[in-house]
């Protein structure tokens, strides 16, 4: 352009130079996210495997770690719970099943114990059952659940211990029983129905969901996904329960999987409530409350959902078994909200 007709055109300069300004903005801002995650470049604990940072549906920041790559395919443990709970909603909106039926509808076989117990007492870890990861003498435990022969027969012999609806605990028992659920509605596979309805809807196409000695994949957990579909899933989810126009889980299904059902701050360190296998936790950085609602895995496996930053944050770790693997992923949401979040105020869902 000449100097003539930028002077006839002083619009175009200004918008030109704010243009600039702006990309110089959202450059550094994504810098700056890259920088934090390289914070754990020297992590001594070779167990870190990836990060995935979005924001408006777009990677502004990623990293893997310890000889991981985009193609790695990596088992989410129990957030692969959370996997489940999207698909009963899916089943839902179909018509196939309601959160309020008997579980004992979908559920073919089950026995006295499982009587007044709803699916949505299975997805909000309060059927009743005699079932508790914490502890290893209860009978539903999910160390008997895997060395079970007959995997569906152990888990409709598992007695009850208190009325469904009145006490959260967290197992991996009532999780395989709500993925038989959708498989008892559906008439298809847990895994055959998330390939349909959610994972090819998604693009997903790289993935293995782990089967039990019965043939039926485990709903309580062992889905392995490449970390940028994993981070898909949560963006699906921040979006409403749409992907790319389409919707993959009914808006209002979703907001009923994800809000918060039960108070469980007294037994878990990372989380305020529990939704259906869904969690719920204000982080507060830098003076600022900021609403997180995220999937969680054994060894630091986590989905974060931040909607008021618009973020999706997706981790994948292998510290199975150590604590510190949850600690470390809590760190880096932190330390990126810390970077992305507004100077002041509070972030809260919406």
């Amino acid at each position: 352009m000449s100097i003539a007709s930028a002077a006839r055109r002083p619009h175009r300069i200004v918008l030109a130079i704010v243009g600039w300004m702006l990309a110089g903005a959202a450059a550094a801002g994504d810098a700056g996210l890259e920088r934090v995650l390289t914070r754990w470049d020297l992590d001594a604990r070779a167990d870190l495997k990836a990060v995935i940072v979005l924001r408006d549906g777009e990677v502004v920041a990623q990293r893997y770690y310890n000889g991981a790559d985009a193609q790695s395919l990596h088992d989410i443990r129990s957030a692969g719970k959370s996997v489940t709970a999207l698909l009963a909603g899916i089943a839902a909106d179909r018509g196939r099943l309601r959160f309020d039926q008997p579980a004992a509808r979908c559920l073919p076989g089950a026995g006295p114990a499982l009587a007044g117990v709803r699916v949505s007492d299975l997805l909000s870890m309060r059927s009743g059952l005699d079932a508790d990861d914490e502890n290893p003498r209860s009978p539903g435990n999910e160390d008997r659940l895997d060395e079970a022969a007959d995997p569906v027969a152990f888990a409709l012999s598992v007695p009850r211990r208190e009325a469904p609806g009145t006490r959260y605990a967290y197992n991996s028992l009532t999780a395989y029983l709500a993925g038989l659920c959708v498989e008892g509605a559906s008439g298809q596979p847990l895994d055959e129905f998330a390939r349909q309805h959610l994972f090819a809807p998604l693009g997903i196409d790289h993935w293995r969901w782990q089967r039990d000695a019965g043939g039926h994949a485990k709903g309580q957990g062992n889905l392995s996904l490449r970390a940028r579909d994993f981070a898909r899933i949560g963006q699906m989810a921040l979006d409403g329960g749409a992907w790319q126009g389409r919707a993959i889980v009914r808006a209002d299904t979703l907001r009923a999987i994800l809000a918060p059902r039960v108070r469980i701050a007294a037994v878990d360190p990372y989380a305020d409530d529990y939704g259906w296998f869904w969690y719920r936790r204000t982080q507060h950085v830098g003076g600022r409350a900021i609403e997180v609602v995220f999937a969680s895995g054994n060894g630091g496996n986590k989905l974060y959902l931040v909607p008021a930053l618009r973020m999706v944050v997706a981790i994948q770790s292998s510290a199975y078994g150590r604590g510190y693997g949850q600690r470390r992923s809590q760190d880096i949401l932190r330390a990126l909200l810390a970077a992305a979040a507004p100077s002041d105020g509070t972030a809260t869902a919406r």
